[in-house]
């Protein structure tokens, strides 16, 4: 039994079931054990590739999205360039890169990283040399400026919670340990979920559904800034409007893992219900849920490829088409992957997307 393993069978033995969202805590992020904390998780070494590792041309015109939105806004001076978990600062890199072009914006940005996990604060630095990064242990922490934000493969892995409707009542989905400190999924007895009054219309005895506070917290107070002071945020996540079934699933060496199985090991993530962040986030406006695909497209991906394509042969022009495809094709990330922005509800979306 690891180190963490036996933590979390002695928190369940003191005080009974975890919650699927302090069990993803745990397993996430404990500073000793947790799994962001003691590991770059990401490319081929890892367990999981996203976007900005896939080509560089998703991170350019993100990058250029965000420069869009601020000259519509007016260009404010100065303003908060900031990222929700970047990762190994790939997508900020490029974001920088392409918004180079864009006079003004270097000069006004103060560049912004949230990120919890000191092994990908130490790959950012080395990614973003030459810039002048602060980092951010919390959303709330960032400074009280017009927001430009992009959030990445962020929400996904913020802890969830799990409940299962029963009548009128909602049965948790909590994480037990047997007396050989095995650990297993049960639920709880039917209680009322006032917060979950809501889903009682569009659900029938036996559905689950999954809940994000965390999420839902960051959203509303990225949401109020971006209300008051002006700007935009990027929510770029595999999930769908409103959550449905269990999407609770491990990721370790590229491949589906069991979840409860060897904890801080794998990446744990959920799919995200976008319609809870946007309610979250008002006053803000929120555009409609895009698929990723569709959203590059409208960008102009399918030009900057071909752009990039004529300077390439052999291996690395195969590489390329197939980076082109996997970010956009139905098939693979282009419907699974959506994207939502927030924005002043006096302002028009940022480019990509519609109301």
């Amino acid at each position: 039994m690891t180190g963490l393993h036996a933590h979390l069978v002695a928190r369940i033995n003191a005080d009974g079931p975890l919650s699927i969202a302090d069990y993803m805590a745990d397993c996430l992020l404990h500073p000793d054990w947790g799994y962001y904390a003691t590991r770059d998780p990401l490319g081929a070494a890892g367990d999981f590739t996203t976007a900005p590792e896939i080509s560089q041309m998703f991170g350019e015109l993100i990058g250029l999205a965000l420069a869009q939105a601020w000259m519509d806004q007016g260009g404010p001076t100065p303003f908060a360039l900031a990222e929700l978990g970047p990762g190994r600062g790939t997508l900020m890199a490029d974001i920088l890169r392409a918004a180079r072009a864009v006079p003004g914006f270097h000069a006004a940005m103060r560049l912004c990283l949230v990120e919890a996990s000191q092994p990908l604060r130490d790959a950012q630095a080395q990614a973003l040399q030459g810039h002048d990064a602060t980092w951010y242990d919390n959303v709330a922490d960032l400074p009280d400026l017009p927001l430009f934000l992009v959030a990445n493969e962020f929400f996904d892995a913020l802890p969830i919670r799990q409940f299962i409707r029963d009548g009128d009542g909602w049965r948790e989905r909590r994480i037990g340990a047997d007396e050989d400190g095995a650990l297993a999924f049960g639920l709880t007895d039917a209680t009322p979920q006032p917060a979950l009054a809501h889903r009682i219309a569009d659900t029938r005895d036996g559905d689950l559904i999954e809940t994000c506070v965390p999420g839902t917290a960051i959203a509303a107070t990225i949401g109020a800034r971006i209300a008051a002071r002006g700007g935009a945020a990027l929510i770029i996540d595999y999930g769908e409007w409103r959550s449905l079934g269990d999407t609770f699933q491990a990721l370790r060496g590229h491949a589906h893992a069991d979840p409860l199985e060897a904890p801080g090991t794998a990446d744990l993530t959920a799919h995200v219900d976008f319609e809870s962040l946007a309610s979250a986030a008002a006053p803000a406006a929120h555009t409609r849920l895009t698929p990723q695909g569709v959203f590059l497209e409208r960008l102009g991906i399918t030009t900057r490829a071909q752009a990039l394509a004529a300077r390439l042969s052999g291996e690395a022009l195969d590489a390329h088409v197939a980076a082109h495809r996997r970010l956009t094709h139905p098939d693979e990330m282009g419907t699974l992957f959506k994207v939502i922005a927030l924005h002043p509800a006096n302002t028009d979306p940022p480019p990509g997307l519609s109301q």
